[in-house]
């Protein structure tokens, strides 16, 4: 926790797949990111049988 709190790098950027703690979520140079949407679009693929390696050509 130190670490990160007195740390020289700008932002770390994480994503919402684990729980973090209230302590790690106040630090103000930690950033999460959502990955609800880009899941959804996954399942919705594979069960459509669509490629889901489209989702990334851009």
């Amino acid at each position: 926790m130190n670490n990160l709190r007195n740390s020289v790098i700008d932002e770390v950027v994480v994503c919402d797949t684990i729980p973090l703690s209230d302590e790690i979520k106040a630090l103000p140079n930690v950033r999460t990111l959502t990955l609800s949407g880009m899941l959804a679009e996954a399942i919705r693929r594979i069960s459509n049988e669509e490629s889901i390696s489209a989702m990334f050509e851009h």
